[in-house]
């Protein structure tokens, strides 16, 4: 049975955003005649909806989609050229890396619905989700060098994706690649045919709406936060993280539910 779903925008904003019975908020890119660029005015909308996520206590989890043929075609090259100055570049450049770490620092997880072509920073946006799930009809690059442009921003989201060797060739060759190469290479968990993404998507979503919201919220903050330090480091941690985690009334419950042979009360 489908979830009622709550909208805060209209059909004409650049930026759709709902929210349905569970806590799932589903932001949709909503310029589909220009490939839903990351124009200013999409950033900004982002931004907010991601905030209002972060507000949300009842939130469970995101899934970031976008209408028509494209997901993201990255910046918006027009409106960059129309300011050629330094220092609007560096206020856009700012504005988009605010963005992608607030994705990012979100307790819940975020998950890329990917139906099309996502190229520079739109795959960037896609690498920054903590999941992806594609069509096989989709496909990725970081091709700004064909313009004179190197993709360094979305190159720091790549690479924490997939090997240095190939995010460095992807951005030095400007190639695309296809979304079955994207699921071996590790910028996407799932790729299935157009008209099953959405049950795709769905399935993945149930699982993880399973788990305690709590536990999932330890666990991602750790593990972005343990890649990023030495292994010795990251095992302090990590068992942190975990004690606190056990300490907690839903590691409690379910551990007690394992002992008792039922269901945890967090499933009920």
């Amino acid at each position: 049975m489908t979830e009622p779903m709550t909208s805060s925008s209209p059909a004409d904003a650049v930026l759709l955003s709902s929210r349905d019975a569970r806590g799932v908020h589903t932001l949709t890119l909503n310029t589909p005649r220009s490939f839903n660029v990351l124009s200013e005015a999409m950033l900004a909308a982002l931004q907010s909806a991601v905030d209002a996520v972060a507000a949300d206590p009842q939130a469970r989890l995101v899934v970031i989609a976008a209408n028509g043929r494209a997901f993201c075609a990255g910046h918006d090259l027009k409106q960059m050229r129309a300011t050629p100055e330094l220092a609007y570049y560096q206020k856009l450049f700012a504005q988009c890396s605010r963005l992608m770490l607030a994705i990012r620092q979100l307790e819940v997880p975020v998950i890329a619905r990917v139906q099309g072509l996502a190229t520079a920073a739109g795959c960037q946006l896609v690498a920054q989700c903590d999941l992806a799930v594609a069509s096989d009809t989709a496909s990725f690059g970081v091709n700004g060098i064909d313009v004179g442009l190197f993709c360094a921003t979305p190159g720091v989201a790549l690479s924490r994706n997939i090997l240095p060797k190939q995010a460095m060739e992807m951005l030095l060759t400007g190639d695309f690649i296809s979304a079955d190469e994207a699921r071996v290479r590790g910028l996407v968990n799932r790729v299935v045919t157009p008209d099953a993404l959405d049950a795709e998507l769905q399935a993945l979503v149930d699982r993880i709406l399973a788990k305690p919201r709590e536990a999932l919220a330890m666990g991602k903050a750790l593990f972005y936060r343990q890649l990023e330090t030495g292994m010795a480091s990251a095992y302090q941690l990590a068992g942190q993280s975990m004690a606190c985690n056990m300490a907690h009334e839903v590691a409690q419950e379910g551990v007690q539910a394992f002992i008792d042979k039922r269901a945890p009360s967090w499933r009920a």
